[in-house]
């Protein structure tokens, strides 16, 4: 979720025209979440038949490679923060007022008891770097005409998908469906984008649903609330000795 764009991949082939034309839809709608810096306040809330939980996340983002998100509510998880540097990712719990490098086996675990992994928040894996990319037909979603698209990982990439499946509107190149699949084919997640609205110039999806396929009843839902790009960022909010003071 990849929260956020959550953000998400595809059975691709990487040969042709119609690979390279998948590559740059995948990339016209991935961009639209990214700028050389972003920020944002998203409403996270899982879902499940007897309960659910909301919570507040500040993000920022510089490019691609540097992101650090923020818990501001509830009270009991305020202040936990997930730093990601590259390839290295830390978490930071005030609880017991320790800083914690997170080893890839990791990405895989749940994300705050939510449908998320960490992968999905922290944005790890790329949908451009790690996969081939296909145009596998056309389709009517909600009333936008869309690609689909196939995306298969790449050979040795370290990601969690065996394939992605996205729907694409082809006026505004938002991601309005995703299914994702285990390396055995199996589907394992949807995605749902919906609301869309206008975000400091660009039209996204406001509201996001995530739905296990595996746990019936159980989903968690994803809304920005603010989103803004280019925004100016400190360096020091990318720096793990900053992490616990972050607000």
């Amino acid at each position: 979720m990849k929260l956020i764009k959550i953000i998400l991949p595809v059975l691709l082939l990487s040969s042709g025209i119609s690979a390279q034309n998948a590559y740059d839809i995948v990339k016209k709608s991935d961009d639209k979440l990214r700028s050389a810096t972003s920020f944002a306040k998203i409403k996270i809330t899982a879902v499940r038949p007897s309960w659910s939980k909301e919570m507040i996340i500040k993000t920022w983002t510089k490019n691609s490679n540097y992101s650090v998100a923020l818990v501001t509510s509830p009270a009991k998880e305020k202040g936990i923060v997930f730093l990601r540097r590259d390839k290295e990712v830390w978490n930071y719990v005030p609880s017991i007022s320790r800083t914690i490098k997170l080893p890839p086996s990791m990405m895989t675990q749940g994300w705050m008891g939510t449908d998320l992994t960490n992968d999905d928040m922290i944005k790890q894996s790329s949908i451009l770097v790690d996969y081939n990319h296909k145009i596998a037909g056309e389709e009517l979603i909600d009333g936008y005409n869309t690609w689909k698209i196939v995306l298969t990982p790449k050979e040795n990439a370290a990601v969690i998908w065996g394939k992605i499946i996205m729907w694409i509107d082809k006026e505004e190149y938002n991601q309005l469906r995703g299914e994702y699949y285990d390396e055995d084919n199996f589907l394992i997640n949807k995605l749902i984008g919906s609301n869309i609205k206008e975000f400091d110039g660009r039209k996204i999806p406001s509201h996001m649903e995530f739905i296990p396929e595996d746990n019936p009843g159980n989903k968690t839902l994803i809304d920005y609330l603010e989103l803004n790009f280019n925004t100016k960022i400190p360096e020091k909010y990318f720096t793990t000795s900053y992490m616990k003071r972050l607000r």
